[in-house]
């Protein structure tokens, strides 16, 4: 969602942007949870099409910016490739508040991630 979230936040204020996510556990090839295409429907953006892709040296090392959602993928990411820890941040980095993935919880779980990547999306948007 967070991927998304963020190239329709910055193409919306006209700044082009290349971003891509991948996940330090990812289920390689499967697509967004079926709440994520729910609820980013809403919004005009369409899951429909991703499909899930590990974080690899190649793609730590093509990134200008690595958000994260917790702690430990910063810290799982720096063990793919060391050289990506400078520019590793939490998405939530300027609320200095960390998303737990909703994957697999309920209803208002998925409601308070979505709302945390929100708030993280606008502030990095800002600063971007």
């Amino acid at each position: 969602m967070g991927e998304f979230l963020l190239r329709s936040t910055l193409n919306a204020a006209s700044r082009k942007a290349d971003v891509r996510s991948a996940g330090v556990g990812a289920l390689v090839g499967d697509p967004a949870h079926d709440t994520a295409i729910a609820m980013m429907a809403p919004r005009g953006l369409d899951l429909s099409a991703h499909r899930a892709q590990q974080a690899t040296p190649e793609l730590c090392r093509w990134a200008q910016l690595v958000l994260v959602m917790e702690s430990h993928h910063r810290e799982a990411l720096t063990q793919i490739d060391a050289t990506v820890r400078g520019k590793t941040f939490l998405l939530g980095h300027w609320s200095k508040q960390e998303i737990p993935d909703p994957y697999k919880r309920n209803q208002q779980a998925w409601d308070e991630a979505v709302a945390l990547i929100d708030a993280g999306v606008d502030a990095w948007s800002k600063r971007l």
